[in-house]
């Protein structure tokens, strides 16, 4: 059995005149209440150094002393240091990331800095290349312990990372990072299907901008950098470090980084974060029209004829008598109003022979449902005698007089 030790980052305080304190990884400090333990014995038990060269870390950890390793007290008091994540049997050397695969490709300032924290923190690490993918995915197993961290250190080539981002798919994690001039895009960790893929970010980043066209057409073109550009010592261990935070949340279970994606400043070192949601698939388009949409006809032969054969079909507004001129349906030719009763031009094409202009014909290709004609209005013209005054609108009807008051 392993012996026990204190846990990374925890340590053993002795106050003066108020005993023993824990400070934690997080800079908090505990009292520890030893009872009948004496604190030399709970150092050795834990192998604490006490800081002094002659301490009780020169004696040896396997239960010397007067309490040894039998007393009661002593290891009650170590099995609650183990309870509260103080004290780990685990043996040196193992990190955050043991028991997990890391594949790396990209370039090299990014991927050494990176390889090398990978290992210090337990992890298998390797290279990978961009035709391996598929043939990772499947050899994965499913086993979920399987990390692809593509770093690159410049813009995205379009479709570069298409196939990547069906790795999650195949329970293979995917991690990426990006530089656009001086700004490095360092995305969310995607490791089931419900999580943001490259593909999500880019669809959010063209949403959240005026300037999506000029956005698309450089990531399509990839122009050209000036001198000097390019990620520094600095910035590429400020990366590294980043993407380790992000490997280490997935080994340990951590949800929360995969909706953050974070801009580094690679001249001025500066990070910021912004939380990006994934895109939800939707319904394609229709290109065919329904089956419910009626036709209409464009030979003018076959449409049906005015009731009024005497005059030309067309509405009249409701209230005044007015024609009114009609937006004509696709395919069927426009004769210029006249008043009613009115003879045609000679020369005036008729219906049939006159072409439909070009500037009516539908944006679309989906048929218009036909739109029966509204009774024509009568032609009879009535007599002089009879008529004093055109129709009255009934917008013109004068508001109702006051009461009380003679009319003028």
């Amino acid at each position: 059995m392993n012996s026990v030790r204190l846990a990374p980052g925890v340590a053993l305080v002795t106050v003066p005149g108020r005993g023993l304190a824990v400070r934690t990884p997080g800079g908090e400090f505990l009292k520890v209440a030893t009872g009948e333990v004496r604190e030399t014995d709970l150092r050795r038990r834990l192998h604490a150094p006490d800081g002094t060269p002659d301490g009780p870390a020169a004696a040896s950890a396997d239960g010397d002393g007067p309490s040894g390793g039998t007393d009661r007290a002593l290891d009650a008091l170590v099995a609650a240091f183990e309870g509260a994540g103080y004290a780990t049997r685990e043996p040196l050397g193992n990190g955050m990331l043991t028991g997990c695969q890391v594949l790396l490709l990209g370039d090299p300032v990014l991927v050494d800095p990176l390889m090398r924290c990978a290992r210090d923190e337990g992890a298998e690490v390797g290279t990978i290349t961009p035709d391996r993918l598929p043939r990772t995915a499947r050899r994965s197993g499913g086993s979920g312990r399987t990390v692809v961290v593509w770093c690159l250190d410049g813009p995205v080539p379009p479709g570069l990372w298409d196939e990547a981002d069906r790795l999650p798919g195949h329970s293979v994690a995917w991690l990426r990072c990006h530089r656009e001039g001086d700004t490095a895009w360092l995305e969310p960790l995607a490791a089931t299907t419900d999580d943001v893929t490259s593909a999500h970010v880019r669809l959010r980043r063209l949403a959240a901008t005026a300037a999506h066209h000029e956005l698309g057409a450089y990531w399509a073109s990839l122009s050209a950098e000036g001198p000097g550009s390019g990620h520094s010592t600095a910035s590429a261990a400020l990366t590294a470090g980043l993407l380790m935070e992000d490997l280490v949340a997935w080994a340990s279970g951590d949800r929360s980084a995969r909706r953050r994606l974070r801009r580094v400043r690679v001249r001025r070192l500066t990070v910021s974060r912004h939380p990006v949601l994934p895109v939800p698939e939707v319904a394609p388009y229709p290109t065919s029209a329904p089956a419910s949409a009626l036709p209409v006809p464009t030979d003018p032969a076959s449409a049906e004829p005015p009731r009024n054969a005497s005059a030309p079909a067309m509405p009249i507004t409701p209230d005044s008598g007015t024609p009114r001129s009609v937006p004509p349906e696709s395919g069927t030719a426009v004769l210029p109003l006249r008043e009613s009763g009115t003879p045609a031009p000679a020369s005036a094409a008729s219906e049939s022979d006159r072409p439909a202009p070009a500037s009516i014909a539908p944006e679309s290709d989906r048929p218009v449902p036909a739109v029966p004609a509204p009774e024509p209005a009568s032609t009879t013209r009535a007599p002089e005698s009879t008529v004093t005054r055109p129709p009255r609108s009934r917008t013109a009807v004068p508001p109702p007089r006051t009461a009380g008051r003679a009319p003028r």
